[in-house]
């Protein structure tokens, strides 16, 4: 099962990016011995529309075309379901054993995500209730990815 992080904008050179590479490497690593592949990054171009639900519209579009037939759909949302590692861990367990060809998780930009694609969610998942910069959504999301499967995995990373 690939794992696709579909992430609105680009992250610059810098701490953030680095952070990020550092545990894609590291889940990417642990994944390939759970059967899961490369974790992918697709950065999707912002959208330059001055109205904000046109921005939603076009980047959302952009996101639904690269999403696989057959994926689970996860998108990060400030008003989703708050889930703590194991449950986590737990989620990306079953969708492996449903032999769905790829898990995407979906950043949007600051304007958020079109309700259509939002509805297309098996999962609108929060990282607790305060809003977070895009950048730090992403390394937060590649740092649970990277727990999740030292979690499958029996890895010690997790002691919780």
């Amino acid at each position: 099962m690939r794992i696709v992080v579909i992430a609105v904008g680009r992250l610059k050179q810098g701490p953030e990016r680095e952070l990020a590479e550092m545990y894609r490497k590291r889940a990417a690593g642990v994944g390939r011995r759970l059967g899961l592949r490369d974790i992918e990054i697709v950065e999707i171009r912002e959208s330059r529309a001055q109205d904000a639900e046109r921005r939603r519209t076009e980047e959302s579009i952009a996101i639904a075309n690269v999403i696989p037939q057959r994926a689970k759909l996860v998108v990060l949302d400030g008003g989703g379901d708050n889930l703590d590692s194991a449950a986590f861990a737990a989620l990306l367990r079953e969708w492996r054993a449903e032999d769905r060809p790829a898990v995407c998780f979906v950043i949007g930009a600051a304007d958020g995500l079109a309700d259509s694609l939002r509805r297309r969610a098996s999962l609108k998942l929060a990282f607790g209730a305060a809003t977070w910069p895009h950048q730090l959504a992403r390394v937060m999301l590649l740092e649970q990815l990277y727990r999740a499967g030292t979690i499958l995995a029996g890895h010690p990373y997790h002691r919780g």
